[in-house]
């Protein structure tokens, strides 16, 4: 079955959720993407995701690599355009409407209140994430490591998270 009009659909809904960052929409990816069209295991998303996070580049640009597993070349095009396109037209219109809203007094209560909102859909995102990630004790006691270091030290993560490969390498599978 021919998967683009459902992945066009999905991703550009997915697009007008990235309002805190591509993990604000994390949760609803892994529902549509992984429990209601299967197109990969919610391991499979979170290896995805964790790739998207350590390459160069914007990190969502993993979408692609889904569009490509769901419906190959063209599936993987048609994500990238549908996730990016409609973000891009709504920054364009709001930026534009912004500037001549400068003296509006709503304007700084908008900004206040999306704040705690960008806040709340990183949260969601990322326990979203945790719970497909951590899978016991052991990978648990490692999240925990990496946050109260990032917390108490200036450490460049991607040296945690080289750090945690190497330690998850000691870790026997289950």
């Amino acid at each position: 079955m021919n998967q683009i009009p459902a992945l066009i659909r999905v991703f550009s809904y997915l697009s007008i959720l990235t309002v805190g960052g591509g993990m604000a929409a994390f949760p609803e990816m892994k529902i549509l993407t992984v429990d209601v069209h299967h197109w990969l295991s919610f391991a499979q998303l979170i290896h995805l995701y964790s790739v998207g996070q350590m390459a160069p580049g914007p990190n969502m640009m993993m979408i692609v690599s889904i569009g490509q597993w769901a419906g190959g070349t063209l599936g993987a095009i048609a994500v990238l355009i549908a996730f990016f396109g409609p973000t891009a037209i709504l920054a364009f219109v709001v930026a534009k409407a912004w500037r001549k809203l400068e003296k509006w007094p709503w304007r700084s209560s908008i900004q206040q209140g999306l704040a705690p909102v960008s806040i709340g859909l990183l949260l969601a995102g990322g326990l979203s994430l945790a719970k497909g990630a951590i899978a016991g004790v052991e990978t648990g006691v490692l999240a925990v490591a990496v946050l109260l270091i990032l917390l108490r030290y200036k450490v460049n993560p991607a040296l945690l998270v080289l750090a945690s490969a190497g330690v998850a390498l000691l870790i026997p599978p289950k």
